[in-house]
């Protein structure tokens, strides 16, 4: 099983490269915790999709700690890496998108896998949960795709709004619909919910209210669908440079079509991250409680 780990971008709101901060008193991040629960639930391989400009410091930093613990490989996720038939406009700087992310490691998944965001933190459980279900799955499977989801409580900022997927299934527990927005708990105690799409109406969600933390559980066909609708996505898109080839959006349509499944697995773990600067000191706190309760050793690793 591999971990692949979408870590290119930077936070402009946090203001740096987030998955560089220290979150211990032993110098290890957020990515040092999830690696370590990730071995923990038995996943065997790790990418790492960067940009190529930060590889000298992933290998200085995280590399140096987890490569003798997992077989660990790097993949950059560039511009220019194109269908051919397709030029970059000189002006674009936006990545593609996380699905053009994990397209830029289509060369070293040879599993199923998951994906997970290099600033957020899974918990323990989250993993397990994953581990189990592609354990789970009859050899060979295609379109078996899982989204392990939070409780919408589980996974909200101290300083403001977040952009959590918030989704919705059948009796089964397969996505029928995930709707991206912003969450917020306003000052009437309550969980507001407002649409990135505007032509949406706003709405209020249940603090058990499942949500998507772009924790996909993948078998390993997904990189044949990215490879035929990446330049579909292209030819309607290359010229807006803001455009991006999403994840989500991918798997919303092959589930609409008809050609996938995607099943929710809740996990009861707790979501932390540093969407904004002022948020670290609360993630800082609350690993350090997490080791003091014996999840973690002293140091980690």
């Amino acid at each position: 099983m591999q971990l692949v780990i979408l870590a290119a971008g930077m936070g402009s709101r946090f203001g740096g490269l987030k998955q560089m901060e220290p979150m211990d008193d032993y110098g290890n991040f957020i990515l040092d915790y999830s690696i370590h629960d990730a071995i923990l639930a038995g996943f065997d391989s790790v990418i790492f999709i960067i940009k190529r400009e930060h590889l000298e410091i992933f290998r200085e930093t995280i590399g140096k700690r987890v490569e003798p613990l997992i077989k660990t490989e790097y993949a950059f996720q560039e511009l220019n890496d194109l269908p051919e038939g397709f030029t970059c406009p000189e002006e674009r700087a936006k990545p593609w998108g996380t699905a053009h992310a994990i397209l830029a490691a289509r060369n070293l998944i040879r599993d199923d896998f998951i994906i997970i965001n290099g600033d957020d933190y899974y918990g323990q459980e989250t993993y397990k949960v994953a581990a189990d279900y592609i354990r789970g799955l009859p050899k060979g499977s295609k379109g078996k795709y899982a989204n392990v989801a939070f409780r919408v409580a589980n996974t909200l900022a101290e300083n403001g709004s977040v952009k959590r997927g918030v989704c919705f299934q059948d009796e089964n527990n397969y996505l029928t619909k995930m709707i991206e927005s912003s969450v917020e708990r306003k000052e009437d105690g309550k969980i507001h919910a407002a649409p990135l799409d505007e032509n949406l109406p706003s709405f209020i969600c249940e603090d058990n209210q499942l949500v998507s933390m772009n924790l996909f559980v993948f078998t390993k066909d997904i990189i044949e669908i990215l490879k035929e609708r990446f330049p579909l996505f292209l030819k309607e898109n290359i010229n807006n440079l803001k455009s991006e080839f999403l994840i989500p959006e991918v798997v919303s349509e092959v589930v609409g079509e008809g050609k996938a499944t995607l099943q929710l697995l809740e996990t009861p773990s707790v979501w932390y991250g540093v969407t904004y600067k002022e948020d670290k000191p609360s993630v800082v706190k609350a690993l350090k409680a997490l080791t003091q309760k014996g999840l973690y050793k002293e140091g980690l690793y």
